[in-house]
């Protein structure tokens, strides 16, 4: 704790010496302390089963080209989370001191309750699924959902939540194929919606930026996940919601730099063998301090 309040009193001496001009814009939160919830797509799951550069991270890179930033994680979020996972996550101990501090949060959850419903071939272009499933894992989803924006509204009482909606994750399958899905996937979207007016919090469409025809974006017929053009796509979808005018371009994006969960977890092993045993442990950052079995590729990022 003592070690985020003195990230967060730096950035805002730095924010006197700053240009006045963010005060025009209420939407903007100055200085930025971000933190990423949710499923594979804020954890920047890539469509070959590893971890990048994810819409979190283009988003906390933009938010640092035009305003200060005292702290960025994405270490909440898991691959394969579903909304009662999210839930879970937030109401745990680990993350508490994180999403106290956070004035920016964005959410992503309700697809993996959805789509391990979907039978998909990739072989035959097909999808099928049973309706009365769907139906029950959307109101989960709902019910769910509802109380993840009530925690988030208690845990996080300075953050503006951004809820990021969902695309058509089957562009490779036959067109006859896609109506049944799609149609769900908008149920989806309608449900995040709805629940994100309720709870005063904001949803990010993206379905459009991706279209049902969107394999620019999603590149592997056998896996949901975008690449970096398709996050790119979500974090500017983002920005239309926070501060129009600011936008991720193409020459901005990084060069890959895809980890195994493998790999990822040996250099975390690693870092923490090499850690001064006299180390202090209020110097930690609250996301050195999770413990799970994944931790997001991306360090926090104090402002600087």
């Amino acid at each position: 704790m003592i070690a985020l309040k003195r990230i967060v009193v730096a950035a805002l001496l730095a924010l006197v010496f700053s240009s006045s001009s963010f005060s025009a814009h209420a939407a903007i939160k100055v200085p930025a302390i971000y933190v990423a919830l949710g499923d594979s797509l804020a954890a920047g799951q890539t469509p070959d089963s590893k971890i990048d550069t994810g819409y979190a991270d283009l988003i906390a890179q933009e938010l640092s080209r035009h305003q200060p930033v005292a702290f960025y994680t994405k270490q909440l979020a898991f691959p394969g989370f579903t909304t009662r996972d999210v839930l879970e996550r937030i109401q745990s101990e680990q993350a508490k001191e994180a999403l106290a501090s956070a004035n920016i949060i964005t959410l992503s959850a309700g697809a993996n309750d959805l789509l391990r419903l979907v039978q998909s071939n990739p072989e035959e272009g097909s999808l099928a699924f049973q309706q009365i499933q769907a139906d029950f894992a959307l109101n989960e989803a709902r019910i769910n959902m509802e109380a993840i924006l009530s925690e988030l509204e208690k845990r996080a009482p300075n953050a503006d939540v951004y809820v990021m909606g969902y695309y058509f994750a089957y562009p490779h399958v036959r067109e006859n194929q896609k109506e049944g899905t799609a149609e769900q996937l908008d149920r989806l979207n309608e449900i995040l919606k709805n629940s994100a007016t309720k709870a005063g919090a904001t949803f990010v469409s993206v379905d459009k930026k991706f279209g049902k025809n969107g394999t620019d974006k999603v590149p592997n017929p056998s896996d949901v996940h975008p690449n970096l053009l398709g996050y790119q796509a979500m974090a500017n979808a983002f920005f239309e919601q926070y501060q129009k005018g600011w936008k991720i371009e193409e020459w901005e994006l990084p060069e890959p730099n895809p980890l195994t969960f493998e790999e990822i977890r040996a250099q975390q092993e690693a870092q923490q063998e090499a850690r001064p045993a006299s180390e202090e442990r209020t110097a930690a950052r609250p996301s050195d301090q999770l413990k799970m079995n994944y931790l997001a590729l991306r360090k926090p990022l104090p402002y600087l």
